[in-house]
């Protein structure tokens, strides 16, 4: 269970790190700047205590796939960018995979 609050916490943290990207505007603004580098940092960190008891495929995919899908809904909410139709399937596509692997892959132990 502890793999997954680690798990938790890296996408949290890789969620941070990417909307301080887009707000540091190509690392112009240094407060912004200063969040991505940090919530990477911890980010990657996170990740690693994951990988310690998670295959490295599953934990990356939940990692980027659940990381896709938030930052896709701060990117519509906080910096106004439309989905079209396409990406919100190809979105459900993701998250689909995610719950797929979640309750029916024997690798993932629970």
């Amino acid at each position: 269970m502890k793999q997954f609050i680690f798990l938790f916490l890296a996408i949290m943290l890789e969620v941070v790190g990417t909307s301080g990207l887009k707000a540091s505007e190509q690392f112009s603004k240094l407060l912004p700047s200063v969040i991505t580098v940090v919530a990477y940092v911890c980010a990657f960190y996170f990740l690693g205590l994951t990988l310690k008891t998670l295959p490295v495929g599953i934990a990356y995919a939940i990692w980027s796939g659940v990381g896709i899908v938030l930052i896709s809904v701060i990117g519509l909410i906080f910096f106004k960018q439309s989905l079209d139709l396409p990406a919100i399937l190809g979105l459900g596509l993701i998250i689909a995979g995610v719950i797929v692997i979640n309750i029916f892959s024997k690798t993932v132990s629970h």
